[in-house]
Order: structure tokens, then sequence, then C-alpha cells
């Protein structure tokens, strides 16, 4: 499908530039009902690809998680692949950013006047560009970020299904707000049986025992979670994907978080205790170095397409 008309001839909006209900606009001007299912019901699904240095970083692999999700939830875009990720590179190109974050969404839409059912639904497609957004500040980083073991239990994997990536985020708020009020800076949510799953938009990783341990169920499948066991294997380190108790996280020797937001990212103190030396250790300053070599490899980015389409 071709890349939909609309604002092709706009100057940049540096600000930020949305792609929705057929039309390219500034980011401050995307309007969405507030009769949207997307809105009432946060019955919809979204991801979050992000360019560095003028490249889309995995856009295959988000754009297939994305429509693996939409799948799940019954939703249609109205929009081929390569129409959606015409659309990604718009709104890129009219931001004018060379590092952005950049969304897409597919909400449930609004149903027929007077209706309550669900099949009457038109369903909604949007996305926007903004300036890249980071968890962690590169600044944070040098020091590594403050992380918080939350008393709150992460919404069950049999309720909310946590590979869809959902708006569902109301125990991830409370919980960050409540990490926020103990000096922290980053929270992770357990689940029903104790283990640690993830927190507010980022997977996490102890290097424990002599290896990498991810959660390996009841968390979604991060695309930078992929590349750090990519990378981590790739450079002779064991990875074992399992369990991740909060024991392993209060004795790991590294902590860190990944996310499109911000790549890998040190966390240097759980619970108010040091992480090994309090300081970002040698494991994860590798694997991140890496993970920002890799933007350059042809293998996992994608030049943005900034010239205007003919």
């Amino acid at each position: 499908m071709s890349e939909p008309d609309g604002g092709a001839a706009s100057p940049p909006w540096t600000a930020g530039a949305a792609w929705i209900d057929g039309r390219y606009c500034p980011v401050g001007d995307a309007r969405i009902s507030v009769l949207d299912l997307g809105v009432t019901r946060s019955d919809c699904t979204y991801d979050v690809v992000h360019v560095w240095q003028g490249r889309f970083y995995r856009l295959d692999a988000h754009l297939d998680r994305f429509a693996a999700s939409m799948a799940r939830l019954r939703l249609d875009p109205g929009q081929d692949r390569a129409g959606i990720e015409a659309v990604l590179h718009g709104c890129v190109r009219l931001a004018g950013l060379r590092d952005a974050y950049v969304s897409m969404t597919c909400t449930r839409g609004r149903m027929l006047p007077g209706s309550r059912d669900l099949r009457t639904a038109r369903n909604s497609f949007y996305c926007y560009a903004l300036p890249f957004i980071w968890i962690s500040h590169p600044e944070q980083q040098e020091t590594g970020a403050r992380m918080r073991i939350s008393d709150l239990i992460r919404i069950p994997p049999q309720s909310v299904d946590p590979t869809v990536k959902n708006y569902h985020w109301l125990d991830l708020d409370l919980a960050l707000l409540d990490a926020y009020d103990h000096d922290a800076d980053l929270v992770v949510l357990r689940d029903l049986s104790g283990a640690i799953t993830e927190g507010a938009g980022y997977n996490v990783f102890a290097h424990v025992d002599g290896g990498g341990l991810p959660p390996g169920h009841g968390t979604l499948a991060g695309i930078t979670r992929r590349s750090l066991i990519e990378l981590a294997r790739e450079a002779g380190q064991r990875v074992d994907e399992g369990c991740l108790t909060a024991d392993n996280l209060l004795r790991a020797d590294e902590v860190l978080v990944t996310s499109t937001a911000g790549g890998i990212m040190p966390v240097t103190v759980v619970d108010g205790a040091p992480v090994g030396t309090g300081t970002p250790g040698p494991l994860t300053r590798d694997l991140r170095d890496r993970y920002w070599a890799s933007h350059q490899d042809p293998r996992y980015s994608t030049p943005v397409r900034y010239e205007e389409p003919a």
C-alpha cells in the first residue's frame, strides 16, 4: 500500500509528528475520540521502535510483534505492513528527527451509536514520532539507577497476555509511584509465585551465579531484551532464561534493565542495597557498548526515508 497522502509538503514539526485519521499533523494536534474503546476500556495494542542516528533499530522485529499482537486481539489497522512502515518513516521525516521514539497503535475504535456489540466497532490506527525518550538518561547511566522490588502483584498472564504489548499499566504505575516514595527510580513487580516479572516499560536481568538470568515467563518479549540475549551469547556469556527471584536481584553481581526507550541501562541499587560494587559493572558496560554499536549493522538497522516519496 502506498503512503497515505497529506502533510508531505509541510515543514518539519520538531516537537513530533503524528498520523491519524488518514493524515499527518503536528503531534500536539493529534486527537482520539473519548468514545474510542482504546480510551474507555484500554482495548488496544501498540508497539514502539526507535530511530538512532537516522536509522530504525530492528524495525522488522517490531512490525512482526505488532502484527502478532493485533492478530491475537482481532484488530485490523486498515493498513498492510508496507503501509504501516511508510507511515512510520513519514512521521520521522516530518518531525525532522535523527533520534526518535516512534509509536504505532491500533485500538478497537468506536462501536455504532447505541451498540454494545464489539463486532460493530471500526478499528482505529495511529502513529507518532517524538524526540528520543530515555528511561534512564545517559548521565544517570554513569552511576546507575535505583530499583525497588514492589509488593504489588503483576496482572496474571492468565488474565492479560504480557506478550501482547498493552496499556494495562495501573499496577505498574502504582508500583512506580510507590518506588518514588522510597527514593527509587525504577520498579519491578512479582507474580503470584513471587518470581520477578518486569517493570514499567522495561525488562530486567541479573548476572548471578556466573550467568545472565532474565525472567523466562510472565513478561513482554522485549526486542531490546532479545538483542541483549543475542549479544551476550555472541560474547561467550551464559544466559539462562528462567525464574528470577528477589533474592537473585539482591545478591546479583550486576543488574540491568532493557527497553527501546534507552537500550541497556545499569541498576546499581536494589531496595536500598548496592548491587555488587555499587557501580555499573563491566559486563553491563560491555553489553551496552555492543548494543549501540549494533545500530550501524545493516542486519538490524534500516535507514529512515528522509526524502519525500515521489
